[in-house]
């Protein structure tokens, strides 16, 4: 699970199993407490990289301003 889409996919198929009894409510909410650290942890990772790049981008001007 390291996209937001791979999470909803996992999260779409833990609902369903649990609709069908294929699994106990305890062990979907488990399930689903571990899809939404993944989620927060992948958009942490999306997040880093944008502020990243936009200090490079910001350096990249400034150096650019300075000549």
């Amino acid at each position: 699970m390291s996209t937001p889409q791979e999470v909803r996919r996992a999260i779409s198929r833990i609902a369903n199993m649990t609709l069908n009894k294929e699994i106990d409510p305890k062990t979907a909410n488990a399930l689903l407490y571990a899809c939404n650290v993944a989620l927060n942890a992948v958009r942490t990772d999306e997040y880093r990289n944008k502020v990243e790049q936009l200090e490079a981008l910001l350096m990249e001007q400034e150096q650019k301003n300075k000549h």
